[in-house]
């Protein structure tokens, strides 16, 4: 029988999920709100509430953020993105997709996924508009490549880091540098061939450019932009909201969820709402660099302006974190070094600070390049992994699911745990399936008395691949609006690829983590 707190985070969590698959409310201000009541409540104390705003993986997602950005500034991927695209003579929709997967899932596995496909997008278009190849057989896999390359490394997405965090705060030793590589390799690997060969035939043909479209007209040229975080129309009817004389652009059509909105002035704009605009040429050089749109495309792409030693610079700097972080967790260097912890959070605060002083990414800027609300989020969604297991719901909802394994099968009981956690990150959010998951998944492992390990594993990879849906991880909703995909696009291509990672997880998880 559910006790009355039990019973009050059960349904805040059930209320929270319907409101987040709604998309009534931004994610970070609606799991913050949560946790006030569970704080008015007495569920959690103040100290509760607050340990998640200082969690050291939290604030590790926050300077991984400034260090992607100075990557992305430095448009070292950009330069790179220039050069490994076939030529028209020798284009296919195969070769295209080997190319950008393989380049993607690499730069993914060590960089936030989002700057990534905002930096890709625009090669991508002109690339496939030069060589005459559809547009929608490549933004997708854009977006997949990212995904399965975040599922490759301790920082490859901040899921990882997520559950990386609150394994530290239960006294557990936490993830290496490439261990979740293990099984996040294999998974890469064979859904890279997967999309190559089988994925792109599962793809629309036919896309619709409506930037060549659409004819520019003296001072004005049109202009692609997706809705970002920081945009302050964000809630408001597009009617009412003065959008001219903010960004003195015209909003021509606007595509939500794969879907061109015909009637649109009592609509509410939303983040990743796509908006094809006609702006005056100072519109890319300002807003191409902030966060209030995600991604500007038009026939004058902004490329931010960087030197030759900066590009070397901030991939040397990039380097020497990964390099640093990985020698940091090695037994030799904690042993000659017993004082310090030369951890990802140690050389994330190191890099970004020299990428500040060496005007890599402006300084005066930083708090433009972090997304605040993805901080919230991850700092609430601890939170609330905390009332699951003051109230006992986490230990009701584990003794539910080992009681669905009639043999108390730990590997049946892991399978569940997956499936479950991915079931719930395709309706929410990457982060909070992640921190929702983790209690139940440490309460399971002491239920059975078994290794807690290989249930970390599971929910870490589970909460990250997100293939099936739009909703719940940010670049698929981006290339949802720029290429006009439908909901049955991402079911038709995206549970296949769902179900090539829950087979391999369950095969490699208990080889390399036994219970």
């Amino acid at each position: 029988m559910l006790g009355y707190e039990k019973y009050v985070v059960l349904a805040s969590i059930i209320f929270m999920v319907w409101m987040l698959f709604r998309e009534q409310m931004r994610a970070g201000i609606l799991l913050f709100s949560i946790v006030v009541l569970f704080l008015a409540l007495g569920i959690l104390t103040p100290n509760e509430v607050l340990a998640g705003f200082s969690n050291r993986g939290m604030i590790t997602v926050a300077l991984l953020f400034l260090v992607s950005e100075g990557v992305r500034r430095s448009d070292a991927l950009g330069t790179i993105m220039r050069y490994i695209f076939p030529s028209k003579e020798h284009s296919s929709v195969r070769k295209g997709l080997t190319y950008i997967m393989s380049v993607v899932t690499f730069g993914s596995a060590f960089l936030n996924n989002t700057p990534i496909v905002v930096i890709f997008i625009p090669h991508i278009k002109a690339w496939a508009r030069r060589v005459g190849l559809p547009l929608k057989k490549f933004l997708i896999p854009l977006s997949y490549a990212a995904i399965l390359g975040g599922i490759c490394t301790l920082i490859g997405t901040s899921t990882n880091l997520v559950v990386h965090a609150l394994m530290l705060g239960a006294g557990m030793e936490g993830f290496t540098m490439f261990e979740l590589g293990y099984v996040g390799a294999p998974i890469a690997i064979v859904g890279t061939i997967y999309m190559i060969f089988i994925g792109a035939r599962l793809l629309p043909d036919d896309t619709i450019d409506e930037v060549d479209g659409l004819a520019s007209r003296g001072k004005y040229h049109i202009v692609e932009a997706v809705i970002g975080p920081r945009f302050p129309g964000i809630n408001s009817a597009v009617g009412e909201f003065d959008f001219r004389r903010h960004y003195n652009a015209n909003i021509l059509q606007l595509r939500r969820g794969g879907e061109l909105v015909a009637d649109i002035s009592s609509l509410r704009f939303r983040e990743g709402d796509t908006l094809l605009l006609a702006a005056d040429s100072s519109f890319i050089p300002t807003w191409g660099d902030s966060s209030v749109f995600l991604i500007l495309t038009n026939d004058h792409d902004h490329t931010p302006q960087s030197t030759p030693l900066r590009k070397w610079s901030a991939l040397v700097l990039l380097l020497v974190m990964i390099v640093g972080a990985t020698l940091g967790d090695m037994p030799f260097m904690q042993g000659l070094l017993p004082q310090e912890s030369l951890d990802m959070f140690f050389w994330a605060a190191v890099v970004t600070v020299i990428m500040a002083f060496t005007g890599i990414f402006p300084a005066k800027q930083y708090t433009k390049f972090i997304s605040w609300d993805i901080l919230v989020t991850i700092a609430s969604a601890l939170a609330i992994s905390t009332a699951m297991t003051r109230s006992g719901l986490a230990d009701w909802m584990a003794h539910s699911l080992v009681g669905l394994a009639n043999d108390y099968s730990p590997i049946v009981v892991l399978a569940l745990l997956y499936i479950v956690t991915n079931i719930i990150t395709e309706l929410i959010t990457n982060n909070a399936a992640a921190a929702f998951a983790f209690p139940v998944a440490l309460a399971v492992s002491q239920q059975m008395s078994v290794s807690a390990m290989p249930f970390m594993v599971a929910i870490t990879i589970a909460a990250s691949c997100s293939f099936s849906s739009p909703i719940g991880y940010q670049t698929n909703m981006i290339v949802q609006g720029i290429g006009g995909y439908s909901f049955r696009d991402f079911l038709r291509v995206g549970i296949p690829l769902n179900g090539i990672a829950f087979v391999i997880s369950m095969v490699l998880i208990p080889i390399y983590w036994s219970f």
